[in-house]
């Protein structure tokens, strides 16, 4: 059995400068509650660990930012790596809130285009539904209009769109976008694109479609992390047959690993790299020794 280490993986520049920024604002104000509007990235082991640090959540898939919001009744705010829309950042300053905000700056770019076009035009968003992300860009102005599928594209037609620009969602799937682009663009030839995936995310996927010769991909990550069930998803276009979503190694169990000769591990980007280097480390043992032993407790180190 070989266990191949997927380069590049785990955590992105924006995830990093979100902890970070959580961890300043916690030392820098001991005496004033500090709330995170949302999950900080969708890893849970993350969120735990801010937790002990002082910083509180509120969060509900079923709520939007604003409604969220309305849970916070004084101190700091901290908006999440995914952003928020200028609505929310408007509302948490007229109740008084002090805003901070950690927002990844490849999600600020998007913003920025999506902001500027809006003024001489429409926007097709292809995002995911009720993630954090689309919810927050779509905000922006009701010249955005969020489409998950070609069959959501197809309604679009009903509409009279003017000068338009297609973008997307910063962590989905390279291979699905392209093939809304292209969709997209036999129904409005003259479209502008903007292919907004992030590098980070782009790049640990195509780390997964050129592994040659594996059998077996795990990829660890939190179910709700929209880039770990990318690179999941995107196994198959690899070559690969079979793939596991695994929050850490106590996920892992010998019928997922057994009968496999080559196993490629990678995680996504909000995955801290010492809950990946757990499962590399157990497999590599496993496959030295033959003895299936796990450990009891995950090792999350933040940064």
């Amino acid at each position: 059995m070989e266990i191949i280490k997927v380069i590049p993986r785990g955590y992105c520049q924006g995830v990093v400068r979100a902890i970070l920024i959580a961890k300043k604002t916690v030392k820098e104000n001991p005496d004033i509650p500090v709330t995170m509007l949302g999950m900080i990235v969708h890893n849970q082991f993350v969120v735990d660990a801010c937790r002990k640090l002082g910083i509180h959540f509120v969060e509900d898939k079923n709520k939007t930012r604003m409604e969220l919001l309305e849970e916070i009744p004084s101190g700091i705010v901290i908006f999440t790596a995914h952003g928020v829309s200028d609505d929310v950042i408007a509302a948490a300053k007229a109740k008084g809130l002090t805003c901070v905000d950690a927002t990844c700056p490849d999600v600020i770019r998007t913003h920025n285009l999506v902001k500027e076009h809006s003024t001489i035009g429409d926007i097709i968003y292809i995002g995911k539904k009720n993630h954090p992300e689309s919810e927050g860009t779509v905000g922006i102005s009701d010249k955005i209009h969020l489409v998950t599928s070609i069959e959501d594209v197809d309604e679009l037609k009903k509409l009279s769109l003017k000068n338009i620009l297609i973008t997307n969602q910063t962590t989905l799937s390279m291979l699905d976008t392209a093939e809304i682009i292209a969709h997209c663009k036999g129904i409005f030839p003259d479209a502008t694109v903007a292919k907004e995936i992030c590098n980070a995310t782009s790049k640990r996927q195509e780390a997964v479609l050129q592994l040659q010769d594996v059998d077996l991909l795990i990829v660890v990550g939190d179910a709700r992390s929209n880039n770990s069930n990318q690179l999941a998803h995107i196994a198959k276009h690899a070559g690969i047959q079979e793939s596991y979503l695994i929050d850490s190694v106590l996920d892992l169990t010998p019928a997922m690993i057994d009968n496999h000769k080559r196993i490629a591990i990678t995680s996504g980007s909000s995955t801290p790299n010492s809950i990946t280097d757990q499962v590399v480390d157990f497999l590599n043992e496993y496959a030295r020794t033959g003895i299936w032993q796990l450990p009891k407790t995950v090792n999350v180190q933040l940064i």
